[in-house]
């Protein structure tokens, strides 16, 4: 029964307008509806979508909490840097970022935090 159900992403925010302006002009992200004040929609690729929704618990997630698949990681990094996105430098055993991007054996990544503290992240598949 799930599995024909769409899937949204559910992220925290603190500070609901500022979490908005940083996904507006950082990340060049529109809300396709606002529920309400502390409740807002977006749209990205192929039908996929979040919430950004307000509450105190955000930034305490220790994990990727939301993700994007890219084809060029590289020009995707680039162009979020340039827009003042600072990307995780990680060294654990099994990986380790260069540049902020790590090579893995099924692709390659990259890691930033928004405005409330939240993982988010940028994959290319091999």
């Amino acid at each position: 029964m799930l599995k024909d159900l769409e899937i949204i992403a559910v992220l925290p925010a603190k500070d609901i307008a500022r979490a908005s302006t940083f996904y507006r002009d950082v990340l060049g992200l529109e809300p396709a509806d606002a529920m309400d004040e502390e409740n807002l929609m977006y749209r990205c690729g192929k039908g996929t979508a979040f919430l950004l929704y307000k509450t105190d618990n955000a930034g305490t997630a220790k994990n990727t909490q939301m993700g994007w698949g890219t084809d060029n990681l590289e020009a995707e990094v680039e162009e979020l840097r340039g827009r003042g996105v600072v990307f995780e430098e990680y060294d654990f055993p099994g990986l380790k970022t260069e540049n902020g991007i790590a090579t893995t054996p099924v692709g390659k990544a990259a890691w930033f935090l928004d405005s409330e503290g939240n993982i988010l992240n940028l994959f290319q598949s091999r």
